[in-house]
């Protein structure tokens, strides 16, 4: 899979971006605020029509602008597609391949990325939110339906929370958003360990390799990994915290509220881990993602890194770079090229960015 040419209009500061990509490593070179993560963004919102900086969509059209387009023309698995979100404001998104339009769940299915950028490294130390919509991203690109269930689940939460604050709460309707609560619930939470399960053996591999010694293991709430065990289980904690949720006049059980647990050598990352530790766990977390959807799509997706090298010292610089396999096509930002070897710069097609514009390359 590659990205032939891309093209920006009126996302955020890039108000006209057309650039074709004629190299399989492109690095984009541009100081703090000129642009640069807003072309990753726009990419990584093409491929997942989400993105890890904002939930409105509102926020990508520039301000000088009410509307916003990205395109890309790309190659898959040998056939040429172009591919296109445009937003306007007040009217729906609308997705186009070849020109036609086409479902969310289809458009999903044209471009992979795997998006790895600065504040993925904060990841461990962030909130439970920040890691549920990291894996809750990551999982959709693989499983396209999934988006829906989390959709589903949402309306069903935000039905039973605005019931739960009335001043009498219809019992009878409270059992009713429950069982289905549980039962979409399930349906996430499964699909959410089934993921853990299919990328953990390759993060730990991968952790291993670079810190030697350390065993890295990942947990996710819930006993059993079929949907009966983890319904009965939400049905369970859904009736003995009934009282709890009266009282909060909210949704405190579900998937909305779940964790991932990260370990290093059983000790809990998110508490003991130092800073080194911290990006070696999410490094191999990223490159673990990057092989899970080659091997479910066949085909490798594009690898976006944003500014990362900057925050990881020589050693983990080193590995990740070694482990970008050839027939990757990966998108690089970073401020200048002092990080980059003349080996490395040789082999990739360099852009310039400067107030949303490309100056040079």
């Amino acid at each position: 899979m590659k990205i032939l040419e891309f093209e920006l209009k009126n996302f955020r500061n890039c108000i006209s971006v057309d650039k074709a990509i004629t190299a399989e490593k492109t690095l984009i070179i541009g100081k703090n605020g000129q642009g640069k993560t807003n072309i990753l963004e726009a990419l990584y919102f093409l491929s997942t029509l989400k993105s890890p900086r904002t939930s409105n969509i509102k926020e990508f059209v520039n301000f000088n602008s009410n509307a916003f387009s990205v395109k890309a023309t790309i190659l898959k698995n040998g056939v040429e597609s172009i591919i296109e979100a445009d937003y306007e404001l007040g009217e729906k998104k609308k997705l186009l391949v070849n020109g036609l339009k086409t479902p969310t769940r289809e458009f999903r299915g044209f471009l992979k990325s795997v998006l790895f950028s600065s504040d993925d490294l904060m990841l461990l130390r962030g909130a439970p939110a920040d890691r549920r919509n990291w894996l809750d991203r990551a999982i959709v690109q693989i499983y396209p339906a999934y988006d829906d269930r989390i959709s589903k689940y949402e309306r069903i939460r935000l039905q039973k929370n605005k019931l739960l604050k009335d001043d009498v709460v219809n019992m009878e309707l409270l059992s009713i958003y429950n069982e289905q609560l549980a039962i979409t619930g399930a349906n996430i939470i499964h699909v959410r360990k089934r993921y853990l399960n299919e990328i953990s053996k390759t993060a730990a591999e991968k952790h291993k390799s670079i810190s030697e010694t350390e065993n890295l293991t990942i947990e996710y709430g819930y006993p059993g990994n079929d949907v009966e065990t983890i319904l009965a289980e939400l049905k369970s904690e859904l009736n003995e915290r009934k009282q709890e949720e009266l009282a909060r006049k909210q949704c405190c059980v579900g998937p909305h509220r779940d964790d991932i647990l990260f370990f290093i050598n059983n000790s809990d990352a998110s508490k003991f881990a130092s800073q080194g530790q911290q990006r070696t766990l999410i490094l191999a977390l990223k490159l673990a993602e990057l092989d899970t959807l080659t091997e479910k799509t066949g085909e490798p997706p594009i690898l976006l890194l944003d500014d990362v090298l900057a925050e990881l010292d020589d050693l983990r610089q080193n590995f990740l770079l070694k482990s970008i396999q050839a027939g990757i096509q990966t998108i690089l930002t970073s401020v200048d090229t002092l990080l980059f070897d003349n080996e490395f710069l040789d082999t990739v097609n360099l852009i310039r960015v400067e107030g949303g514009k490309i100056i040079s390359d």
